[in-house]
């Protein structure tokens, strides 16, 4: 009875040496996840608690990987467990997601010993997410801002439309208010982003005009691409 809780109990020095070298792998795999992802990141949604959670997940999966080793009762007990966390934290960049979903599957690859191919996976996604930053993959071509423009008695937007008339500028009226001698004036402009500095130049136009007070250029979008 001793000898048989002994041997199990007892883990070989080949199973140690295969634990520590997927370890290692994991963790060096993870924090090259990491380092992608903290180079190639845009917006202004940057977190330094999440480049943590991506070196850490890829071992704790491996270390997952490793206690249920195909036996199928202890994998649904272990999910059965795993059930009741519950992840309250939203993931504000779908490109997060798939941050999460690299590191996960390479605990997984690493965690069935497959540590070439989790090699050479990290290799070929890393390769393709930077050439995607490289190039500027999805960008907008266009961008799209708020013009407010606000002051005294009247505006003469016909001054205005002298300015951008023959550019590649769309402007059109979002709103109008006036109380008493006040006025303001809400204009959406889209436009290239490679027309920024016309449309900065027509800011600058408006500020010379008479009776102007304030002359506003606002980004509409929640998160403004670096």
């Amino acid at each position: 009875m001793l000898d048989t809780i002994y041997e199990t109990i007892l883990i070989s020095d080949e199973t140690i040496i295969t634990f520590l070298v997927s370890m290692a792998f994991a963790i060096l795999l993870g924090l090259t996840i990491a380092l992608i992802y903290r180079y190639t990141h845009r917006g202004m949604n940057y977190e330094s608690a999440f480049l943590s959670t991506l070196v850490m997940l890829a071992p704790i999966v491996t270390l997952v990987m490793f206690f249920i080793k195909g036996d199928l009762v202890l994998s649904l007990g272990l999910v059965g467990s795993l059930s009741i966390i519950r992840f309250r934290t939203p993931i504000k960049d779908t490109r997060d997601m798939v941050f999460l979903f690299w590191s996960i599957a390479i605990g997984l690859g690493v965690g069935t010993l497959n540590w070439t191919l989790a090699v050479f996976a990290t290799i070929i996604i890393g390769f393709l997410i930077s050439a995607f930053y490289i190039i500027k993959y999805g960008r907008q071509i266009h961008a799209e801002y708020v013009l407010i423009i606000s002051g005294s008695k009247t505006f003469d937007d016909e001054k205005m439309h002298d300015f951008y008339d023959g550019k590649n500028i769309d402007v059109q009226l979002r709103s109008s208010e006036t109380e008493g001698e006040r006025f303001e004036h809400v204009y959406e402009l889209r436009f290239e982003n490679k027309d920024l500095p016309t449309v900065k130049a027509l800011v600058e136009h408006i500020q010379k005009f008479d009776n102007i007070q304030k002359v506003s250029l606002l980004s509409p979008q929640l998160t403004l691409p670096m």
